[in-house]
């Protein structure tokens, strides 16, 4: 076999081991029982199980193919593979969270590749990615006065990000180097493996974790900020009451799950779940996950 056969093969495979890496962390995402999210069991009237695993199958081949195209095309694409399977958002989070991750190339780990991929965005990226956010509809989006998303893009992608990175926890990632997925995130989920030995307990507590750390952007976009500073109180008591390992404390579990779920699922922490996403992957893509 020649030396190009080899690399073409290498990267097939490494093409291959991104797209099944997408696969598992959102299908392990989505079936971890997390307070006021979908999993089995606990489906939303316009969002199951289904069309979060239909959208995962959807997003694999594109983000096989992250490193090797502009990061907003790939924003875009995955939005599109979506859409057309589902017809609706389930992972405009994750996709916008999973991307740069999915760009970092073979033999670079992620803390190292990261801000190579972030700072080789373009205003192209940007007009990609505000066409992808806008086809996507996600609820609770408002107006501002630069890099609106109604506006054509002037800046490149981290620099849109920036400007919304102090409401949107996401938005922070493509301006801190994906701090709380590479830092806060695998650090708690290694803490998780450690105490926990059920993976699917893991999950919760991880997304627990998040909750009590910043509360949720989406919660804040639909119900304003103060019911996600009172979500985020909530996950700290549930914390602090010896949950998980407290006998019985799996009620005081159910009661957040219930507080979220009330008035029609409107308080959903989707965006603690497109992180716990996030954090999978870069665990499975770091081997912290077996």
């Amino acid at each position: 076999m020649s030396e190009y056969e080899l690399q073409s093969d290498a990267c097939s495979h490494w093409s291959k081991q991104v797209a099944r890496w997408v696969q598992v962390a959102c299908q392990r995402e989505v079936r971890s029982p997390k307070p006021g999210n979908v999993f089995p069991g606990n489906e939303f009237a316009d969002a199951t199980v289904a069309d979060f695993i239909a959208s995962a199958d959807a997003i694999a081949a594109v983000m096989a193919m992250a490193s090797d195209r502009p990061l907003g095309t790939t924003i875009l694409k995955c939005v599109e593979a979506t859409r057309r399977v589902v017809g609706h958002n389930t992972n405009l989070g994750i996709i916008l969270l999973i991307a740069p991750l999915a760009a970092v190339p073979v033999g670079r780990t992620l803390t190292d590749g990261i801000e190579t991929v972030l700072n080789a965005t373009t205003v192209d990226d940007s007009i990609a990615a505000y066409e992808a956010i806008c086809r996507a509809q996600p609820a609770g989006l408002g107006e501002v006065n630069d890099q609106d998303l109604l506006q054509t893009p002037t800046e490149n992608l981290v620099e849109c990000m920036r400007l919304a990175a102090d409401r949107d926890l996401i938005a922070a990632q493509y301006a801190n180097g994906f701090q709380q997925v590479l830092g806060s995130g695998l650090a708690w989920l290694a803490e998780a493996q450690h105490a926990i030995e059920s993976s699917s307990q893991q999950i919760t507590w991880l997304a627990v974790r998040f909750l009590a750390e910043f509360g949720d952007s989406l919660i804040a976009r639909k119900c304003g900020l103060p019911m996600s500073d009172l979500v985020q109180q909530k996950a700290r008591e549930l914390l602090r009451s010896g949950w998980p390992q407290r006998s019985g404390s799996s009620a005081d579990l159910a009661d957040l799950d219930a507080f979220l779920r009330a008035d029609g699922n409107r308080r959903n922490p989707g965006t603690t779940a497109d992180f716990i996403a996030a954090v999978i992957f870069a665990g499975l893509r770091e081997g912290r996950i077996v």
